[in-house]
């Protein structure tokens, strides 16, 4: 090694660990993305702009370490870390590791759209950077941008609610993905919640902390980057993502405690806290949804505090009719790490949202605190007739303490290499439900 030759050692810990049972992951896997990230990581603390990495006998996993690891959002410093740019060492694994890379570079699409400030990242802004990204890597595709006249004619009576309390214009994003050979394949339809900023509205949250309500649009932000995603790896699939997107604030047009709203299929919403808002946006968007004869629809959102509280970080919390739908999501996660966890859509907590004094639904279930994830998705499922939904519920994966290595402190842009995995399970997955 001559003098301007850097090498850093990295152990990956035990060998050919394969899958673990009690951990649903792969360990290996789990193993070389954090041992490249901290290896990349040292390099750029050692000023060197270029790191050559080893595939570790798995590129892929290589890639998304080095480049989920050296990711930080720096957009608004002027003091910047410097720029390493990370490449595979040999020839061995090329297009496993460009593959990684995009996995990578999709899940840091979400974290700079959910890190970004909410003065920066307003509803149209977020519609535009999605449009430019998604244009930029693939000709198939439509990109329909909504303005509020739309979303009237709609007649998304619950969306437009929590909207009207802001000065920022709502936008309801609408992305068509065309990769399937055939046009008419039903198409897989992402929905995403999209509170570019929650302040709770009238029930308005405690200050400490709220800043990061500017990643309450975190359901929008890993959906789309997840189509972008799936756009740049030519998936054989249709896709379609739905964002309604608008901010939750308070003011003398704001949504009261105990107002009623009618949502898009004529059911009508008491709503006794506005901030549980992020339901009010998805029961439009899931009835939209509808009206594409979907293969499936999955919607992302985060969506209740209770859902942290249930499981932390560990896992994005997924409530759904269908058990096909779930294998796919779950063989997904144990290769990409990012895991998820099923939870129940049970009967019991829908009898909590039916019982309303003076509408078909309240927003929030009569024991209030009592299994607050899942009366929110049960919420949700009076919306949806299609036999293949799932929701995730992301509100505890939102951000990154130091609970996954390879990533950073900051918003976490989860589940999105999930989401990506999955669509590319269901492309390859024939079934037609």
């Amino acid at each position: 090694v001559g003098k301007d030759r850097l090498v850093v050692v990295v152990g990956l810990g035990k060998k050919a660990a394969g899958v673990n049972n009690q951990e649903n992951w792969n360990e290996d896997k789990e193993n070389i993305r954090t041992a490249v990230a901290v290896g990349c990581r040292q390099v750029q603390d050692l000023e060197v702009p270029c790191v050559e990495v080893d595939p570790c006998g798995d590129a892929q996993s290589a890639a998304e370490g080095a480049v989920l690891g050296l990711y930080e959002y720096s957009e608004l410093k002027q003091k910047k870390k410097p720029v390493v740019t990370a490449q595979l060492h040999g020839s061995d694994g090329k297009e496993a590791w460009q593959k990684g890379v995009m996995f990578a570079e999709g899940q840091n699409l979400a974290r700079y759209l959910m890190e970004a400030p909410a003065n920066y990242m307003t509803p149209m802004k977020f519609a535009e950077v999605i449009e430019q990204k998604l244009r930029s890597v693939n000709s198939n595709v439509k990109v329909h941008i909504r303005s509020k006249a739309w979303i009237e004619e709609q007649q998304m009576g619950a969306f437009l609610s929590v909207a009207k309390g802001s000065d920022e214009p709502p936008v309801f994003l609408e992305i068509h993905y065309s990769g399937s050979a055939n046009a008419n394949d039903s198409p897989l339809v992402f929905v995403g919640k999209g509170v570019t900023f929650d302040s709770g509205g009238i029930s308005l949250k405690p200050s400490s902390g709220m800043d990061a309500m500017r990643a309450d649009m975190g359901g929008a932000a890993t959906v789309c980057s997840a189509i972008v995603t799936a756009a740049t790896l030519n998936l054989p699939l249709n896709i379609i993502g739905l964002a309604p997107l608008c901010e939750n604030m308070p003011s003398s047009r704001a949504n009261k405690p105990g107002d009623v709203v009618r949502a898009k299929n004529g059911k009508t919403i008491q709503v006794d806290n506005t901030d549980a808002e992020g339901r009010l946006l998805l029961a439009d968007a899931l009835c939209y949804a509808h009206n594409f004869n979907a293969r499936a629809i999955v919607n992302a959102a985060t969506l209740t505090g209770a859902m942290d509280v249930a499981l932390g970080s560990a896992a994005t919390g997924v409530f759904t009719n269908s058990s096909w739908l779930w294998t796919h999501l779950y063989a997904a996660s144990i290769l990409t790490g990012d895991r998820v966890w099923r939870m129940p859509l049970f009967e019991h907590y829908t009898k909590q949202v039916t019982d309303c004094p003076l509408a078909d639904l309240s927003n929030v279930g009569k024991y209030s605190r009592a299994g607050g994830a899942c009366t929110a998705a049960a919420f949700l499922k009076e919306f949806v007739t299609a036999a293949n939904w799932a929701h995730l519920d992301i509100a505890g994966v939102m951000s990154n303490k130091d609970e996954v290595p390879y990533l950073r402190k900051g918003m976490a842009g989860r589940p999105t290499r999930t989401l990506v995995e999955f669509a590319t399970r269901l492309s390859q997955d024939k079934q037609s439900v």
